[in-house]
């Protein structure tokens, strides 16, 4: 057993030697101008997407440094490593793109050894605060680890190519989305029609936008836009909201018209009662949207709606 353990080992670092190119077109052999020499380089290494929920724990991820070569180590490598703002603006020169560097990250691993004999080992990156309050959803927001320098005459690969680890941050979810209690009420012809903890999933629209799917205790359905313009609300700073009313039928924009308010429009007595009259925000703090809109209704006075939605 333990001679095919060893025969399979062999095999899969063969596999990794050849297979490791550095992007150039090596194929099944060492081509001659590359004997003797080692590459570190970051096993495929350059772009690739990193997703993670939104949130503010810390999430540690890792990814592979290969040390490539057609002889085996006879020393000890040691590699150092760093967060590498430049590579974010390469990528985007070379690549049209509008990355930026996302700024809560600690790389563990700053200093690597690669022992004599060993061809690779893991660098674990340790970042944070993915969630609405400290990251703009909808940015194009990048953590780059670069190998920076190598010992014993290694050559280090291209910094935008092999030589580092460019993770464009995927938000897995939208951190608006979820489950919310929500009470509020719908006025018809000057009549509160109340709703009481009712819950709703808000689901996701697009990367800064969410569907309710009531407006008040009347099933059409309100698209949520969280925007990047804030405004202080009892000393808390939220994000303005843009609020559309959808026909759940087609799900457009309704026809009728539709539109929200700048300040409380409502029923003072009818709870909940607003705490300030600031309307059509959400809260990070609370996680909480306040919302106060209206549709037409054809012959009749606009129907309004006023609702906190309270994530659980």
């Amino acid at each position: 057993m333990r001679k095919k353990i060893f025969i399979i080992t062999a095999f899969l670092t063969g596999v990794l030697l050849m297979t490791s190119c550095l992007k150039d077109k090596v194929g099944l052999y060492w081509p001659s101008s590359l004997s003797g020499k080692a590459y570190a380089e970051i096993w495929n290494g350059g772009f690739a997407t990193f997703a993670t929920a939104p949130s503010t724990d810390t999430v540690v991820n890792k990814f592979l440094i290969n040390i490539a070569s057609d002889q085996p180590l006879t020393e000890d490598v040691t590699l150092r490593l760093k967060v590498n703002p430049a590579a974010v603006l390469r990528y985007d020169s070379l690549n049209n793109a509008d990355y930026s560097l996302f700024p809560y990250i600690k790389l563990i691993d700053s200093v690597i050894v690669i022992p004599a004999g060993s061809i690779n080992a893991y660098c674990h990156v340790k970042i944070w605060n993915t969630d609405a309050s400290h990251m703009d959803p909808c940015a194009h927001v990048m953590v780059p680890i670069s190998i920076y320098s190598a010992s014993g005459g290694v050559i280090v690969a291209d910094a935008n190519n092999m030589g580092s680890r460019l993770w464009g941050i995927q938000l897995s979810s939208n951190p608006y989305s979820g489950n919310y209690l929500v009470n509020g009420y719908r006025i018809r012809l000057g009549v509160d029609y109340p709703i009481s903890n009712v819950e709703d999933n808000l689901t996701v629209v697009a990367c800064n936008a969410v569907m309710s799917h009531q407006f008040g205790d009347y099933p059409y359905y309100v698209k949520i836009t969280v925007t990047n313009t804030t405004m202080t609300v009892l000393g808390v700073t939220c994000n303005a909201c843009i609020v559309d009313v959808i026909n759940p039928a087609d799900g457009s924009p309704l026809a009728a018209g539709y539109g929200q308010y700048t300040t409380f429009t409502g029923d003072p007595a009818e709870p909940p009662l607003p705490l300030s009259n600031d309307v059509n925000y959400y809260n990070p703090v609370t996680q909480t949207f306040v919302l106060n809109a209206y549709y037409n209704a054809s012959g009749s006075t606009p129907r309004s709606m006023y609702e906190v939605l309270q994530r659980q």
